[in-house]
Order: structure tokens, then sequence, then C-alpha cells
């Protein structure tokens, strides 16, 4: 039992940072829109209108301030750690260092979860997105390759996700400075045509469409709350580039709750703005945004927002990708998953191959696969996640009152404490079917481990 809570010396992880193949070429900027760009997607451009018709009303904006309340708290932990322990693997590692080696595997095992299916879910919303705009210039795709089997009748593979999968692969294998150049065009658009939605609906805004606020209640407000939840996932995924940093201590807290903070504003004002425009009742769409433009006679206006969805939604699959592949480098590093996962190129210091395979696995899931209730399990990876980081910075507070960090969370343990029973709150509002999935994958990650990641990790040699 006491080899599996055997802890990662934090000696070996102040060498791993000093000694990193990876290069450290990202500064604040960078992590800001990176964070930007993960999360600002469907949240906007999809969920809003469907949660506010059917789960909160108008009142979307207080679901989407609990959801960032959760995710502030969780912030704060983040920022802490990845200042302090400037490593790829995110929970992984903090969890490593300080709740033991078999609960670090299951949560990073956990978040490699959340990613894929997170990749391939925002790569379908990106196909229908692009379908659409294609329909738009009288151009169809043959039907059998317009989705996965079982979404829709004859569809027999989803060819344009598994395209924009692979090419987002093949953009961030090639380094992560190229990368962050395309990511951070790609959001400074994307934030402009966010900015041209909230001006020219500002316009149309008639606050009798607010009344009734909560229609659904404070019950409606709080499920909607764990349903919106899924618009922020992806701030996370700033702390997986510590590694490639050029001065982590300053500039991951400044990456993450930066990204956080410009992403809730952007969330309340645009669903303030969605449901002042037209009655919430006609927001079950999936376009939302540029159907509430188009409702307004904006034709125009609403063409350059499905053109701006598209490439949005393109800058969180090209983070996820990032993310889950700092995640698996970290995790091989360790011993914990093959080494074919931590092998740098020596060209492009990328983990070349990690990239591949995990874009080759994504793509096909997504061409594939239709996720339906697999979606659900994203936001459970990502609360569980959330809970972990809050346990482990009380316990590095506790172990390691020697470390110095340029940022510490706040009354502590009382603020991580509200943080993990808010997340956990959160979770329990799911579906059944999420929680028995979610079991089932954690299960198949004990016999991974047991069978082989504690025979070869590197603090067993």
């Amino acid at each position: 039992m006491s080899l599996l809570f055997r802890k990662k010396p934090l000696a070996d992880l102040k060498a791993q940072s000093r000694q990193t193949s990876l290069a450290r070429s990202l500064s604040a900027f960078d992590l800001v829109l990176l964070g930007i760009g993960c999360v600002v997607g469907t949240g906007i451009f999809v969920i809003t209108g469907t949660v506010a018709a059917t789960g909160a009303g108008p009142a979307l904006i207080l679901s989407f301030v609990l959801a960032g309340l959760a995710c502030a708290l969780a912030a704060f932990c983040y920022a802490e750690f990845s200042s302090s322990i400037p490593i790829s693997g995110s929970v992984y590692t903090y969890s490593y260092v300080t709740l033991g080696e078999c609960l670090a595997f299951l949560i990073g095992w956990d978040l490699m979860l959340e990613y894929v299916i997170a990749l391939a879910a925002v790569a379908t919303g990106w196909s229908s997105y692009f379908q659409s705009l294609l329909a738009g210039f009288g151009l169809h795709l043959p039907e059998a390759l317009t989705a996965a089997p079982g979404s829709k009748a004859g569809a027999v593979f989803n060819l344009p996700a598994v395209i924009i999968i692979l090419v987002i692969t093949a953009i961030v294998s090639r380094g992560v400075k190229e990368s962050t150049r395309f990511n951070n065009v790609i959001v400074l658009m994307k934030i402009a045509i966010i900015l041209l939605f909230i001006i020219v609906g500002f316009g149309y805004v008639k606050p009798e469409n607010w009344s009734p606020f909560m229609p659904f209640g404070m019950k409606g407000v709080i499920a909607s709350a764990a349903t919106v939840f899924f618009a922020y996932l992806g701030f996370d995924a700033v702390s997986n580039a510590s590694e490639e940093v050029k001065n982590p201590q300053k500039s991951m807290p400044i990456g993450i709750i930066g990204a956080l903070a410009i992403c809730t504003i952007l969330y309340i004002t645009v669903s303030l703005v969605l449901t002042g425009m037209l009655p919430y009742t006609k927001l079950n769409v999936g376009d939302p945004v540029s159907f509430a433009l188009q409702f307004v006679g904006q034709n125009k206006i609403a063409g350059i927002i499905s053109v701006g969805a598209i490439i949005g939604i393109t800058t969180v699959m090209l983070a996820l990708l990032y993310a889950q592949v700092r995640l698996t480098f970290a995790m091989s590093r360790d011993g914990l998953l093959p080494r074919m996962f931590s092998k740098v190129h020596p060209r492009f210091k990328t983990p070349f191959q990690n990239t591949w395979v995990t874009g080759i696995v994504a793509a096909g899931i997504a061409g594939f696969i239709d996720l339906g209730t697999l979606a659900h399990l994203v936001n459970m990876g990502t609360l569980a996640a959330f809970t972990v980081i809050a346990i482990a910075v009380i316990v590095l507070r506790k172990k390691h009152p020697e470390i110095t960090s340029s940022f510490r969370v706040p009354f502590v343990p009382f603020v991580p404490i509200i943080s993990a029973c808010l997340c956990l709150y959160l979770a329990c509002s799911l579906p059944g079917v999420t929680w028995l999935s979610f079991v089932i994958w954690i299960a198949a990650g004990i016999v991974v481990y047991m069978v082989y990641s504690r025979k070869h990790s590197l603090l067993n040699k």
C-alpha cells in the first residue's frame, strides 16, 4: 500500500524544470490567449441558447457566474501550483508531489479521457458549422460523410471533423511557437467578432425579454450551472504549458487567472445581450448567436458570426490537443506510460510522435463514434480534477511550507475546501449514466496502473 502513495521528490521536479528538452518560448500574453482560445468556443456559440431556452431563461447569467465562481476558486489553486512547480502535467504532476503516485496516475488517466473526448466533441461541432457554411454557398457533402454512424440517417463517417483534427495535429507537432502564433491571430479575430455581436446586438435589446428573469427557478439556475460549466473547460490547459514558458513564476498566474476573467466577462455580456434580443424560448437552436442576429434582420452580421464560430472553435481544438499531449508527455517521462510518448523531436522540440498518435485517436473517435452521453464525461473529468487540486493545495502548504510561489491561494484551507465542495455539488447534478461511465473508466485506469505503470514507474527503479 505504501507504494501506491509514494510521492515524487521536489528535487526531481526542479531538475526536470532546469533540464527540460522542450523550448521555453511562451510569454504571459501567449498564455492568456491560449486560455481564451480553449475556453471561448462552443460555450458562446452553441451552449448559451440551449441552456437559456431549456434550463435557466434570462437568469443564464447567474448560471455563468456560479460556474465561473467554481472555476475561479480552482484557478487560484492552479496559479499557485504552476508558479511554484513549473512542470508539464497540470493536476497529474501536482498530485504526484502531494497525494501520491496512484492517485496522480488516476487523475492523469481521467484528464486523458476528458481532453480526447472534448477534442472529438468540439471537432464534431466544428463540422456542423462548416457544413452549414458550405450549404450557404450551395455546396453539400455526400450524406455518408457528414457525421458519425448513428448520429443521423445515412451517416457513415464525419469527414470534416477528421480533417480539421489532422490539420490541427500538423500545426501543433511543428512547434509550440508556431502553434501559439496561429492561436494568437485566430483568438484576436474571435474576440473582435464577439465584440461585434455585443455592439450590434445591444441596440436591439428589449428589457421586457428579461421578464420573467428566472422562469425555471433557482433549481434551474443551479442545474444549468453544471451544464454551462462545459463552457469554461480549457483554462486548466494553460497549466500544461509551464515547461515552455520563459518566466513561469510570473507568467503562469497571469495566464490562468487573466484568461478566466476575460472569458467570464465575455460569457456574461453575450448572455445578457442574447436573452435581451429575443424571447429566451426561441433560443433552443444550434447557432443561437447568429440566429438572434437573423431574428432582428442583421443577416450579413449573422454570416460573419457564423464564420467567426468556425474560427473560434478551431482554437479550442488546438489548445485541447496541446494540453493532452503535454499531459501524456509528463506521465511517460515518469514511466507511467510507454516511453514513446515522451520522445522529443530533435528539430521541432515537441513530442512529435505523441502529438500524431493523440491526433489520430481523436480523429477516429470524431469520425466513427456518436459521442452522445460521453460528452458529459468531460464535465465530470474536469470537476474531479478541480476537486483534487483543491485538496492538493492544502497538502502542499502543510507538507512543503518551504516552497515559495509568486501567487498564493488566499485563506487556505477555507478557499480550497469551498472550491472542492462546490465542484462536488455540481458533479452531483450530472446524470447517473455519467457517473457510471466515469467509474468504469477509473476502474480501467486502476487495472492499467497495477499491470503496467506501477512496475515501470521511475520511482520503482
